[in-house]
C-alpha cells in the first residue's frame, strides 16, 4: 500500500485464516491489522477505538465474533480515566442497532432489525465524534446526535455515524470518506461542544433503558415524583422580595376567598356550562371528570368545585382532598398495570384543571416520561425548571403571578 493503512479483522469464518494474531499484526508492507479490540493513539493525539468481528448469533461464539466481554473490557479501559470525554473515532464492522432513531432515513436498511446492540452500547459509552461501519454495504451518513441529556447534564460534543458501501460497488455508492479532524485533546472546549442545527437525541438511549426495564418495574413504588413548572411570565417577572417587606410580615396570611369567574366557566360545578355526564365522582371540595376529547380513553381531570385558577391559590382543605383523589387514582391505575402523569393546565384558563394521563408501566419508566417532557420542551423552546424534591411549587413561583 502506498500509505499506512489500518484494517479490522475477520467478519466470517472463511477469512479468519488471514488474521494470524488476534492482538494485531502487520499483514503486508503498510497494511496493519489493528487487532480484536483496542485503542490506537496517533502521534498527533488522535484517539481511534476499534472492535473487530461481528456479534455472535449463536453459542458457542466463532473466532470471527466479538463478545460482551470484549465490549466491556474496551469500555472499562477508557472510562477508567477520570478525564475521559470520548474518542475521536470508533471503527466497527456492524452497524449499531437503532442508529436511525430520531435521525434521517437510512434508505432500505431497517436499523431496528440489523446491526448490533452491543455496538450501540459501545458507541453510547465511548461517545465517538465519528463512528464508521461498513458491514451493510451501503452509504448512510446520519445527522449528528447528542451525547448528553438536555437540562440534566453539561453540554457535550456530538457524534456522527457514517456507513460506507463496499469498494467498487456497481451502484457507485460512496465507499471512501475523506475528512480533516483536529484531535479532541487539542480543541478548545467551547468549540468542541458546539451543537449543529440538525442535532438529534441520542438514538441508543432506549436500548440502554430496556436493559434496566425489569429493575424499573420492581422499583416502581420507590420512584420519586418529578415536578416541573413553566412560568409564562418569566420575562416580565420581578425578584421575590427577601427583606420582609411588601407583605412579607410574620403574621399568618388570611386564606384567600376563591375569585369569582369573569364569565361563564365550563368547570365550576354549579355552572350550567358544566357537561355533567362526564362527572365521575363528587367530593366535598373537588370532583373527578372524564376529559372532553381526552388524550386516552381513561384520561381524567381533578377539578375544584369552587372557582380557583391554580393550585397555588387552593386552601388547605382543598389541597388535602386533591391529594386523596391523586392517591386513589394512583392505586386504581396501578391495579391496571399503569402509572399516571399529572400536569396542571394553567394557560389562558380561569379554572384549575389537573390533567391525569395513565401510561403502561411496562412501556414507560419515570425517566422515559421525564425525558419526553424535556425533549418536547426543548423543541418548543420552553424552559422547564425542576422543583427540588420535598419542595412545593409555592416556594419557587414568583409571588406576583398565578
Amino acid at each position: 500500500a502506498p500509505i499506512p493503512t489500518f484494517v479490522l479483522g475477520a467478519n466470517d469464518e472463511d477469512t479468519v485464516q488471514y488474521f494470524p494474531d488476534v492482538s494485531g499484526c502487520e499483514l503486508a508492507e503498510n497494511i496493519t491489522y489493528l487487532g480484536r479490540r483496542g485503542v490506537f493513539s496517533g502521534s498527533s493525539g488522535l484517539q481511534i477505538a476499534y472492535l473487530s468481528g461481528t456479534e455472535p448469533r449463536h453459542e458457542p461464539a466463532l473466532a470471527c465474533n466479538f463478545s460482551k466481554k470484549d465490549v466491556a473490557e474496551l469500555t472499562t479501559s477508557l472510562l477508567s480515566d477520570p478525564g475521559f470525554r470520548g474518542v475521536d473515532i470508533l471503527l466497527t464492522s456492524p452497524w449499531p442497532r437503532d442508529v436511525g432513531n430520531f435521525g434521517n432515513s437510512p434508505g432500505e436498511i431497517d436499523t431496528k432489525k440489523c446491526g448490533s446492540a452491543l455496538i450501540s452500547n459501545l458507541a453510547a459509552s465511548l461517545k465517538p465524534r465519528y463512528h464508521f461501519a461498513a458491514l451493510e454495504k451501503t452509504y448512510y451518513e446520519r445527522v449528528p446526535y447528542r451525547n448528553h441529556t438536555v437540562l440534566q447534564e453539561a453540554t457535550q460534543h456530538v457524534s456522527r455515524f457514517i456507513a460506507l458501501a463496499d469498494v467498487g460497488n456497481a451502484s457507485k455508492k460512496k465507499y471512501l470518506y475523506a475528512f480533516s479532524i483536529v484531535p479532541m485533546s487539542l480543541m478548545d472546549p467551547a468549540e468542541l461542544v458546539k451543537q449543529p442545527q440538525d442535532v438529534t437525541e441520542n438514538p441508543y438511549r432506549k436500548l440502554r433503558k430496556e436493559a434496566r426495564r425489569a429493575e424499573t418495574l420492581v422499583c416502581a413504588e420507590e420512584e420519586p415524583a418529578r415536578q416541573f413548572f413553566f412560568d409564562l411570565n418569566k420575562s416580565q417577572g420581578k425578584k421575590r422580595p427577601s427583606d420582609g417587606k411588601e407583605g412579607g410580615n410574620s403574621q399568618a396570611k388570611q386564606a384567600k376567598k376563591p375569585p369569582q369567574p369573569t364569565g361563564p366557566c365550563w368547570f365550576c360545578l354549579a355552572s350550567p356550562e358544566v357537561e355533567k355526564h362526564l362527572v365521575v365522582s363528587v367530593g366535598t371540595h373537588c370532583y373527578l371528570a372524564l376529559a372532553k376529547g381526552g388524550l386516552l380513553l381513561d384520561h381524567v381531570l381533578i377539578l375544584p368545585i369552587g372557582h380557583y385558577q391554580s393550585v397555588v391559590d387552593l386552601s388547605a382543605e382543598v389541597v388535602e382532598e386533591v391529594t386523596r383523589y391523586k392517591s386513589a387514582l394512583k392505586e386504581f391505575f396501578r391495579s391496571q398495570g399503569k402509572r399516571y402523569v399529572l400536569f396542571e393546565r394553567n394557560y389562558k384558563s380561569q379554572h384549575l384543571q389537573l390533567q391525569v394521563i395513565p401510561l403502561p408501566l411496562k412501556l414507560c419508566s419515570a425517566e422515559d416520561i421525564k425525558e419526553a417532557f424535556i425533549t418536547q420542551a426543548q423543541e418548543q423552546q420552553i424552559d422547564l425548571l425542576e422543583i427540588p424534591e420535598h419542595s412545593d411549587i409555592k416556594q419557587v413561583r414568583e409571588e406576583a403571578f398565578p
